[in-house]
């Protein structure tokens, strides 16, 4: 007898082995067509899924076709049941078939998008491939991919629950409002037999006058058998389950977008920016980002701007801190925004401009952040220019900086910045 298995199964989550296969043999695809979305898409969008297309050629499968040799063949296929070795077999001509759009003659005759397919990547997916250049841990890996936190509050009053969260106070007042309402029930009741009772009497109707006496024994009966407490009094504190809330931050991006900043240098930036960001998307629901370029100037520009637009010049950081602590004052009070401040540079700035952004940055705005953080994204990995110099000298609890050479040093690079905030979230 032939068995028949038929899948009941939902149709999410029920190839999710053969998915993962895909995405084991796809790696070195998604991971370039991730690194690509990275440069173009939005570092909001960044904490999203991604539609991806592959192509073709890089999904094919070996596949069965028609020999188009001599005809002879001496071959045992697998699942052979019918012909044994030496058996001759006409060849078929071959009309009719074929896997492309007529019969095989013109295949790769159709639109060239036919030979490629969309790939949706998940929220958690888009983000391993994300994080696989990042050198992320896999602990981490998991923080980060992990949905929104959640936690139960109040949510009233009910009328079943758990004995426990039983409300005592609301549970007594269900309990009057129910006796105060049966005692004037049982009162008209009462009432209305006495009166009754009085017109048997003056008509002399002895048998009314016994079964109306009867009737005001059961409704004064009924009196003393109200409870003081009924299962229908017993009210319950129910809880439920929302996102758990968290104050806002406001993230600031400041980065030197002069000529000595080149597009690798820029990647390394966005980068830090990209996983400084999830992050903080981790541990505050709602992330305001500024977007600060400098070169001898600074000005808020878009996302777009910020990375992407090339402009010239020198460089000047005091111009940037001066710019974020202007739009600080302007729209983000301390006292509402945990303020988060990072800036990336290659390190090259002249004559005085690093000592005083030093002085300005140590005065002036590490008292309104929260925490800041400075990335020296320099492929040469060098930390002994001006500004690092300069930045060297800052001892502040709310301050650290590293450098970054390459993608593989951007994780552990935000590690270290962290390590002296942790200490002092520790601590306190």
């Amino acid at each position: 007898m032939t068995s028949v298995i038929i899948d009941r199964r939902p149709q999410q989550g029920k190839s999710s082995a053969n998915r993962q296969r895909v995405l084991r043999r796809l790696n070195r695809v998604l991971k370039a067509q991730v690194d690509d979305l990275v440069g173009k898409r939005k570092l909001a969008d960044l904490d999203n899924g991604a539609e991806v297309t592959v192509g073709k050629l890089d999904v094919s499968e070996p596949s069965f076709r028609i020999d188009q040799g001599t005809g002879v063949s001496d071959r045992v296929l697998p699942g052979n049941d019918r012909y044994r070795v030496g058996d001759r077999l006409p060849k078929p001509d071959g009309s009719g078939e074929g896997g492309g759009p007529g019969n095989g003659s013109d295949a790769g005759d159709g639109d060239a998008e036919e030979d490629n397919f969309r790939f949706m990547l998940s929220r958690e997916e888009f983000l391993n491939l994300l994080f696989d250049d990042l050198a992320l841990p896999e602990l981490v890996r998991k923080e980060l991919t992990d949905v929104v936190d959640r936690k139960f509050r109040r949510g009233g009053i009910v009328r079943h629950g758990n004995p426990g969260n039983m409300s005592v106070l609301r549970t007594f007042r269900a309990s009057i409002g129910r006796r105060v309402a049966a005692a004037s029930s049982i009162q008209d009741d009462l009432d209305r037999v006495e009166y009754l009772q009085g017109d048997a009497q003056e008509i002399a109707d002895q048998t009314l006058a016994m079964d109306l006496a009867l009737q005001a024994d059961a409704v004064r009966r009924r009196a003393t058998q109200v409870p003081f407490i009924d299962p229908v009094d017993l009210r319950h504190r129910s809880l439920i389950e929302v996102d758990a809330p968290r104050t806002a931050a406001a993230m600031f991006c400041l980065m030197d977008v002069s000529g000595s900043m080149t597009e690798l240098r820029k990647d390394l930036a966005k980068r830090f920016f990209t996983l400084l960001y999830l992050f903080l998307r981790r541990k505050y629901e709602n992330v305001e980002l500024v977007f600060i370029r400098h070169t001898e100037v600074a000005e808020e520009v878009d996302e777009q701007t910020f990375f992407h637009h090339p402009q010239s010049g020198g460089t000047r950081v005091l111009a940037a801190l001066e710019k974020m602590k202007e739009i600080i004052e302007a729209r983000f009070p301390p006292s509402r925004y945990n303020i988060f401040g990072a800036q990336a540079s290659d390190g090259d700035s002249m004559g005085m401009d690093p000592i005083q952004s030093r002085t300005f940055l140590t005065e002036r705005l590490l008292p309104l952040s929260r925490y800041f953080v400075y990335a020296e994204t320099n492929e040469y990995a060098q930390t002994n220019t001006a500004l690092w110099n300069a930045y060297a000298a800052i001892d502040h609890a709310g301050f650290n900086m590293a450098a970054v050479a390459n993608r593989s040093e951007v994780y552990p690079a935000l590690v270290k910045l962290f390590e002296r905030e942790r200490r002092g979230a520790s601590n306190g």
